[in-house]
């Protein structure tokens, strides 16, 4: 599988990737996320790569037949959630947070209300949730990063 934007966790023991970068990504504010600070990507389950050691990912529901909340064991960083279906096409979302700051920052953020409503509220880009802006921009990123947003 070919991927186009990768990251880890912050052990780096757990890798993810995909096949493309997000569109968009969801931050909610449901009990689970909002407590969690994720900012999540949705993807074909086929679309995505989950490399961990054995016994490297811990699992987390809410409810018995909920959403599996997969984390590394030994950082605790919340890697992805995984429904409970079965096959390729099932569909999973990925903790972004944990890709490539660089390819992540000009991605819009959509706020999602799951904690009463399940609708779109807010919509943004910024940055600087991604990168300081008193760092310097990696060689090319600040480039890629002005061409993707006047798209």
């Amino acid at each position: 599988m070919k991927l186009a934007i990768q990251g880890t966790c912050l052990c780096g023991a757990v890798q993810v990737g995909a096949t493309r970068r997000p569109r968009q990504v969801t931050q909610c504010n449901c009990s689970v996320c909002r407590r969690y600070g994720t900012l999540w990507a949705y993807y074909r389950r086929s679309a995505v790569s989950i490399v961990a050691p054995r016994g490297g990912l811990e699992d987390y529901s809410v409810r018995a037949k909920g959403l599996r909340f997969r984390r590394c064991r030994s950082c605790g960083c919340v890697v992805c959630w995984d429904g409970r279906g079965k096959g390729g096409d099932r569909r999973l979302g990925i903790n972004t947070r944990l890709l490539d700051p660089a390819m992540m920052a000009a991605v819009p953020i959509k706020v999602l209300d799951g904690d009463v409503t399940w609708r779109i509220v807010d919509a943004y880009t910024k940055p600087e949730i991604w990168i300081s802006p008193s760092r310097e921009p990696a060689r090319g990123a600040a480039r890629t990063a002005r061409r993707t947003a006047r798209k």
